[in-house]
């Protein structure tokens, strides 16, 4: 007997349904798993978790951050690179800040929850901490010494053209005073919580200032990775810390730079990515070898 057209399409959708359903859903993924606990493997599938005497303390994949209760930097560790994902290094929520080179205005609310950072002024804010805490020279360009991007709202007589007749520095509001006295021969305004100067028809215009041509602070000290979970720095960044670490320490920063030599990895291939240096197992390092006492 012969099943109409309209079932036997069915029914050999069913079959292709079960088929795929058994191949890929169960016996492909079971393969994989089996894969991931051959020896060798098995360390990289369970997530390449890091264990101190029996106590899982991380991820050699994943960054974290080296902070007291308060959220301030613990000064015998070699410090992360900042993070974008959750409140930091959270894996369920890997993500950038989504923010790029336009971002120089602030979002100044009235109430300081409700008040946003631009891109520029969280790379600036995050330059001078670094610089205090390593003691090296956090300045940049387009940053004000008070650690905000530096931009100003210029206001013409005819909208882009004409005499200056208003200029505000749209990321310090008062009491923060102006980072220059006046632009143009106008004095510079403190902005007011709430205004948008752009729709007021300022010209945002950033200030380089006296910053030299290359930061002290490296950039990975001031901005997120993509994924918000890079558990490296770069040699430069380490670099900076040696001192502080070594000092908190009571260590030779020789001794600190042999250890984050030996904590640095090289190029993909020789030719693919940077050096980098895996601050977690660094840290680990200098715990076992120069324990705080």
């Amino acid at each position: 007997m012969r099943l109409p057209g309209w079932l036997a399409q069915h029914l050999a959708a069913l079959r292709a349904v079960l088929v795929l359903t058994v191949l890929l859903g169960l016996a492909y993924p079971l393969a994989l798993v089996a894969v991931g606990r051959l020896p060798g493997l098995d360390h990289r599938a369970d997530g390449s978790l890091v264990t101190v005497g029996g106590k899982t303390v991380g991820s050699a994949l994943i960054g974290q951050s080296f902070a007291d209760a308060d959220g301030n930097p613990v000064p015998r560790y070699f410090q992360s690179r900042p993070s974008a994902a959750g409140d930091g290094y959270d894996p369920t929520a890997t993500a950038a800040s989504n923010l790029g080179p336009e971002s120089v205005v602030d979002t100044i609310a009235t109430d300081p929850e409700d008040s946003t950072a631009s891109l520029l002024t969280q790379v600036c804010a995050r330059s001078r901490a670094v610089g205090e805490l390593d003691g090296v020279d956090g300045r940049r360009p387009y940053c004000t010494p008070d650690g905000v991007g530096a931009v100003l709202a210029v206001f013409h007589r005819d909208g882009l053209t004409g005499p200056v007749t208003r200029v505000v520095s749209v990321n310090q509001a008062a009491p923060a005073v102006p980072f220059v006295a006046s632009w143009q021969g106008v004095p510079v305004e403190p902005a007011k919580p709430g205004e948008d100067y752009v729709a007021l028809g300022g010209l945002i215009t950033p200030v380089r200032g006296d910053a030299p041509e290359r930061p002290a602070v490296p950039a990975d000290a001031v901005t997120a990775s993509g994924s918000g979970l890079d558990p490296h720095i770069s040699p430069a960044y380490a670099e900076i810390q040696v001192a502080r670490v070594a000092r908190e320490r009571g260590a030779d920063p020789a001794a600190v730079r042999r250890l984050v030599a030996a904590h640095t990895t090289g190029r993909t291939l020789g030719f693919l990515g940077a050096p980098a240096v895996n601050v977690l197992e660094l840290n680990l390092a200098l715990d076992g070898e120069f324990p705080v006492r």
